[in-house]
């Protein structure tokens, strides 16, 4: 097959530091061209996924991201390049609904938000001609009036991720700079258990520096440290010195990928049960779901009971790159074909 990839416009592929959508796209990138497949991405200047790339219009600039007209013209041109490719998967918002495509391959489009609110509608129009996929079943769960064509959790390569062995001695919290994300809660759990907490986060927006100075600047301390944002190498050494992730989230977030890079890590998460949370760990074993600052606090405690290797199985294996790409490719082969998935045959490890 040849297949098209369209990232957002506003962060290379793969990201330098945040940037989970482009994460993925990177990884379904390399995966499907091991498989044996073409891949055309079109992604924002700067990507430097191993791919052939249409030419990206955009540099990398966090503070535009979800910036309507740097979207559409982006769209424009990455919908123009694409001719002569067998299906595109759309992971920008608005992509999907462009009528003015140059051929008429098949589109499929992954939902990287809820699928409820204000977007309802978005999505309602984008299932008329074009498949979705949901990125958890929780999320799908939410819409059962959208024609949702798949769930595909989403997958890293774990070989990629190093294996710590939670000697920091510290809890840590990544994420944005958002009330949702929980790093209040955060804070206030690791102070109760007496655990160090180090904090890496994206502050880009006005929104998240005004959070920041009103709510989480006067917290800070010896035991409660902002790092900013990370890059890949700080950030997995974060992780793999940590007791756990704390991921107290106060959404139901459809996925959460700091989830799965913590258990490549070998480190355990601790959040709340919302969302995706609950298909992603497996309570008492990969970390624990667990509502209210005290339940979180007994939690922290109890982290270093748990088997890291066990953590990091579970990336190998449920939430691996290997996984989520033969996943795409039995729904794309679907789409083109009208043949049934076949189930993926079992990993073998030495």
């Amino acid at each position: 097959m040849r297949i098209g990839l369209i990232a957002p416009p506003w962060i290379p592929v793969p990201p330098p530091a945040y940037g989970g959508i482009e994460a993925i796209v990177d990884s379904l990138a390399r995966g499907l061209t091991a498989a044996g497949h073409e891949v055309l991405l079109a992604a924002a200047a700067g990507s430097t996924c191993p791919v052939p790339q249409l030419p990206g219009d955009f540099v990398a600039d966090l503070a535009r991201v979800g910036t309507g007209s740097d979207e559409l013209r982006h769209i424009v041109s990455a919908y123009e390049g694409m001719d002569g490719v067998d299906l595109v998967h759309d992971h920008t918002l608005a992509g999907p609904l462009y009528r003015h495509r140059p051929n008429q391959a098949p589109i499929m489009t992954t939902a990287h938000g809820p699928l409820t609110g204000e977007l309802g509608r978005v999505y309602q129009a984008i299932t008329a001609d074009a498949s979705l996929i949901a990125i958890s079943h929780h999320q799908a769960s939410a819409a059962p009036e959208l024609r949702i064509s798949g769930v595909i959790h989403h997958g890293i390569d774990a070989a990629e991720v190093p294996v710590g062995s939670g000697g920091g001695g510290y809890a840590c919290f990544l994420g944005r700079m958002n009330p949702d994300k929980g790093l209040l809660q955060a804070i206030e759990a690791a102070r109760l258990a007496e655990m160090p907490l180090r904090i890496g986060a994206k502050m880009t927006s006005r929104d998240e520096h005004e959070y920041f100075r009103a709510v989480i600047a006067p917290l800070l301390g010896p035991d409660v440290e902002y790092l900013g944002e990370l890059n890949t190498q700080d950030k997995y050494a974060l992780l793999g010195d940590a007791v756990a992730l704390l991921n107290p989230i106060q959404w139901p977030e459809p996925f959460g990928m700091v989830m799965i890079e913590a258990l490549a890590a070998g480190t355990p998460v601790i959040a709340t049960p919302q969302g995706s949370a609950p298909e992603i760990i497996d309570d008492g074993a990969t970390g624990f779901l667990r509502s209210g600052i005290h339940e979180l606090v007994l939690a922290l405690h109890d982290a270093g009971t748990l088997d890291r290797r066990i953590c990091r199985h579970a990336t190998e294996t449920r939430f691996s790159a290997e996984r989520m790409t033969f996943e795409h490719l039995q729904l794309y082969k679907e789409t083109l074909t009208g043949a049934p998935r076949t189930a993926m045959p079992a990993i073998r490890r030495s």
